[in-house]
């Protein structure tokens, strides 16, 4: 006898509460086997693949490629027992992807994974085999998860076009009825961002005109803020609202450091990258002035100097600007450092970096000379207290040892949190770094 089984959508840590469904890897009537990977989801802080905890053949799927759904929210159900399951589920459960009938028909039969007691790797159980129960069919209202999708057709007037339990939940919290949203997704469906709108404009100023005079910007294409590029839209306005930011630079005669880096890369073995000997200098450097490496503990009042360096750096990737951390910077070897600066940048472009891979930065390195530019005001990555920016190094005329010549120069600008420290210290800071940059031995003389 085949058994439904229902797979919710898992904490993939880090606290995050949702994640949008980027790509659906089975349809319904597909065979799975445990720990295949069955829809790729995309979080505010990476892009993974979800592995299915059950094997047997899909019956139903929540949730069309671009809905949010949240964290505990059913993501398929899965017949589990073999070829009696493709027999059991029968032609009506399988017709149709996310059919809002048989889904929550299958919802309804399934048991849900939350107390399978079946391990999902990479993200545990939620619970021992002892609270395995199934929901009954006689009472709906005692299965949560099935509640979002089965509300669709109790619409009172019609099905609304709208899958994601998220948006169900923010539109009936505010008081808003979802038949008076238009849609933007396919088909018209109702998505986050169309919600959102509507919300702007009900709470906007009752004027003659201006609803209208609102709504004409809707002709220009509307790019909804989520997934990476909401997280990094949220992180950016939190960085300049709560963090009260100053900005110092100086230019610096690079030539004797890219000599440096050309000695040991001749010496053979691997090459050493110029970022790397910039985070060697930069993790040196905040052991001097270790005011920088430190965060603001807004709620107690204090400024909490962190022990270790966690050095993160920005990638520019298709999916936007991303920040992976390099852990322990500051016990970590210019081999080392290239090695780990080479391996994050390729997850970075690849797509397949992990939370851990993009969080704990105390401090980031930020090379946007790669970008052709000289200089920049780079707000700080929240909640860290402290950003070096490099621009590009390239031949300018420069006055050395009493002489105009053409050197190798470079741009360095500290962006710092003023509560952490004052102009002294950075100022002490950067001169360091410059220091360092102009003169490598320096760095020899203070190790």
């Amino acid at each position: 006898m085949a058994q439904v089984l229902e797979f919710k959508l898992p904490d993939l840590g880090e606290g995050l509460t949702e994640a949008e469904i980027v790509r659906w890897l089975v349809n319904v009537g597909d065979v799975v086997a445990i720990d295949q990977p069955v829809v790729e989801v995309e979080t505010a802080k990476a892009m993974v693949e979800v592995p299915c905890p059950y094997g047997g053949v899909v019956t139903a799927r929540f949730g069309e490629e671009g809905t949010e759904l949240p964290v505990g929210a059913p993501l398929l159900t899965v017949a589990v027992g073999g070829a009696e399951g493709v027999a059991a589920v029968g032609p009506d459960a399988l017709a149709g992807v996310g059919a809002a009938g048989s889904a929550t028909a299958d919802a309804e039969s399934a048991e849900s994974s939350e107390y399978s007691g079946n391990v999902l790797v990479g993200y545990g159980t939620a619970g021992p085999a002892a609270r395995r129960r199934r929901v009954r069919r006689e009472s709906p209202t005692v299965a949560p998860v099935v509640a979002p999708v089965a509300a669709v057709p109790a619409a009172p007037t019609g099905p609304v076009p709208v899958i994601s339990p998220l948006v169900r939940k923010l539109a009936r919290d505010e008081g808003l009825d979802l038949r008076e949203v238009q849609g933007s997704g396919p088909d018209g469906l109702i998505l986050r961002a169309d919600v959102e709108t509507a919300l702007a404009v009900r709470s906007r100023p009752a004027a003659p005109a201006p609803v209208a005079a609102a709504v004409a910007p809707a002709a220009g294409e509307r790019i909804p803020l989520r997934g990476v590029r909401g997280a990094v839209a949220d992180k950016l306005s939190r960085s300049r609202t709560e963090i009260p930011d100053a900005t110092c630079w100086v230019d610096a005669d690079a030539t004797e450091l890219m000599a440096a880096r050309a000695a040991m890369n001749a010496a053979g073995g691997p090459k050493i990258s110029v970022l790397a000997l910039l985070a060697r200098i930069c993790a040196h450097a905040l052991a001097r002035f270790p005011e920088l490496n430190s965060t603001v503990d807004t709620a107690a009042r204090e400024i909490v100097r962190l022990p270790s360096v966690h050095l993160g750096f920005a990638a520019q990737t298709e999916r936007g600007l991303v920040v992976p951390v390099v852990k322990e910077a500051g016990g970590r070897t210019a081999e080392s450092l290239t090695a780990e600066f080479a391996r994050l940048t390729e997850s970075a472009r690849q797509g397949t970096l992990t939370p851990a891979d993009l969080t704990g930065g105390t401090f980031t390195l930020n090379n946007y000379g790669v970008f052709g530019v000289d200089g920049s005001t780079p707000i700080i990555n929240h909640p860290e207290a402290a950003m070096l920016g490099v621009g590009r190094i390239v031949p300018k005329p420069w006055v050395h040892q009493g002489e105009l010549a053409v050197r190798q120069v470079v741009q360095l600008s500290l962006t710092f949190d003023h509560r952490v420290c004052d102009g002294g210290t950075a100022g002490g800071f950067l001169r360091y770094v410059a220091d360092c940059v102009e003169n490598p031995a320096v760095l020899l003389r203070t190790l």
